[in-house]
């Protein structure tokens, strides 16, 4: 992985990059030769996405496993995905798409500084589609993923006690596989099923790396944009309703008012195997909390319907 982006890192500095519409740029590093991506290829792809100012926006590789997916068709000439048919399997690459070009209509600008986006790439494997029949191309997709899943499965368990010895962690494990342990304890009763709680939250990859939050304060430490129209107050929701990750269903009831806790949720318990937004399956997740307030339900109130997602944190 190293040798890849340095020498990536070393091309781009060289300059060289070739133009596409859309005021894209890329630039192809190393290649075999092979046939390029077509829409509706499968290919399992490795990428870093870093602004003009070096910050890492997304890594597969700090996730410790590559994204999968189906070439489909860009939403634009200047998107990412619309220089995929530059590159074959095995190559490398640097993709520079425009920030103010690719914005949708109306789309507020986003929060950093720069004219780019650079996106390193590494296409590790590719399912061409030509003319397969659907069914034996998605068998082929299927072996391959079941493959690199079931290994990426077996390695989480390992990568979960490897964070906790490196924190010297000292843990409750309940029967599910969270772990947790209360930082301070709070006052009063415990959340039982229906309360709704209002919560603070900073969720992190087991790198560190903080994936989303409602503590301005974390991610000012972090050093991640600030959202100037975010109230950051906490998030509230009705424990025990389908919807919420269930870790988080699980790991309320074990507070009270005023707890601050520490929860480590393996993927099962988190947004399993297919994932949610910026988190990948197969990632497990740890969150810092704090309870702010438990609110019983009012026997005569109408039931909620649905539920907010966890990964869209009520931020405003």
């Amino acid at each position: 992985m190293f040798l890849a982006l340095a020498a990536i890192g070393l091309a781009s500095c060289n300059g060289g990059f070739k133009n596409a519409d859309g005021g894209l740029q890329y630039k192809i590093v190393a290649g075999k030769g092979a046939p390029t991506l077509k829409e509706g290829d499968f290919v399992s792809v490795n990428v870093v996405a870093k602004t003009d100012a070096d910050s890492v926006l997304f890594s597969t590789y700090e996730l410790g496993h590559p994204s999968f997916l189906v070439i489909s068709k860009p939403q634009g000439k200047g998107d990412v995905l619309s220089a995929l048919k530059y590159l074959a399997e095995s190559d490398s690459a640097v993709i520079k798409t425009n920030i103010d070009s690719n914005l949708a209509k109306g789309a507020p600008r986003p929060p950093f500084k720069g004219k780019y986006v650079s996106y390193y790439i590494k296409i590790e494997k590719v399912i061409a589609k030509g003319n397969l029949s659907d069914q034996i191309f998605r068998g082929r997709i299927d072996a391959y993923v079941k493959t690199e899943t079931d290994l990426i499965r077996s390695q989480e368990p390992a990568k979960i006690k490897k964070y906790v010895a490196e924190k010297n962690l000292k843990l409750t494990t309940t029967a599910s596989g969270l772990q947790y342990v209360i930082n301070k304890e709070g006052v009063g009763e415990k959340v039982a099923n229906g309360d709704t709680v209002a919560v603070f939250y900073t969720g992190r990859f087991l790198n560190g790396k903080i994936f989303d939050s409602n503590v301005k304060a974390d991610l000012q430490k972090a050093k991640m944009p600030i959202n100037p129209m975010a109230a950051y107050k906490p998030i509230k929701f009705a424990v025990g309703l389908q919807g919420m990750i269930k870790g988080w269903n699980e790991a309320m009831p074990l507070l009270s008012k005023g707890a601050k806790a520490t929860f480590i949720l393996p993927s099962n318990l988190g947004y399993g195997d297919q994932g949610y937004q910026q988190v990948p399956g197969f990632t497990p997740l740890v969150f810092d909390v704090e309870l702010v307030d438990i609110i019983h339900p009012n026997p005569n109130a109408p039931k909620p319907t649905s539920i907010q997602m966890l990964a869209q944190p009520n931020h405003k």
